[in-house]
């Protein structure tokens, strides 16, 4: 038998190139693990949308449900956008309008005055915060939303006829006679209502598609 002479040099060699490859392995499996995670992470972000991507979508949501009829449906929505975004000038002056077509002037009323809170140029808000305060008897009030209204709005009628038929009921006959005149001069049809006088009030129009 032949006994051959072990080499501890060598073996010593041979075990630290494993060692290495082994530690080049698990690196290796942990730099593949940190991008899987990543990867994970970026999917994730990517899926995932931001509560004023949530609160524009709930708004379209709630635009096409108010213009099929579904006002129930539209307010849910609506509520569903402010949910994600307290202060949307849109959501709440859109639930305003679906609680004034359903009756409910106070909730109506609340949701305007917290959109104008938002914007207090939103000229929509103005104009129908001032017919429910009309309603109401509250005249002072109305007058000065419809004044601060035409201001925004120069070129509507509706808001200058408005504006004169309660100036003419709270004795200001020159100023009302003079918003009138202006109101008929902008949209002739008006003067059918001047047999019986009654504010124009149009059904609320329906917020367009804001930019996000």
């Amino acid at each position: 038998m032949v006994w051959q002479k072990q080499d501890p040099k060598g073996a010593r060699m041979i075990s630290e190139t494993g060692e290495r490859s082994r530690r080049s392995y698990i690196t290796l499996l942990l730099a593949l693990l940190a991008v899987l995670v990543l990867l994970a992470l970026s999917a994730r972000a990517c899926t995932s949308k931001s509560d004023t991507q949530l609160a524009s979508d709930a708004l379209q949501a709630g635009l096409a449900a108010q213009a099929s009829g579904m006002l129930d449906q539209a307010a849910t929505d609506y509520a569903d956008c402010i949910k994600h975004d307290s202060g949307n000038k849109f959501c709440l002056y859109d639930l305003g309008t679906v609680e004034q077509a359903q009756g409910d002037p106070v909730a109506a009323e609340a949701d305007y005055r917290l959109a104008l809170v938002s914007d207090p140029n939103y000229a929509p808000a103005i104009f129908n915060l001032a017919i429910l305060r009309a309603q109401v008897g509250a005249s002072a009030e109305a007058i000065g939303l419809y004044q601060e209204y035409v201001k925004l709005k120069p070129n509507d009628a509706a808001g200058h006829f408005n504006l004169g038929l309660l100036l003419n009921q709270t004795g200001d006959t020159t100023e009302g006679t003079a918003q009138v005149a202006q109101a008929l001069a902008l949209d002739p049809s008006l003067r059918s209502r001047l047999a019986s006088p009654s504010p124009a009030s149009p059904s609320p129009k329906l917020t367009p598609k804001p930019s996000v």
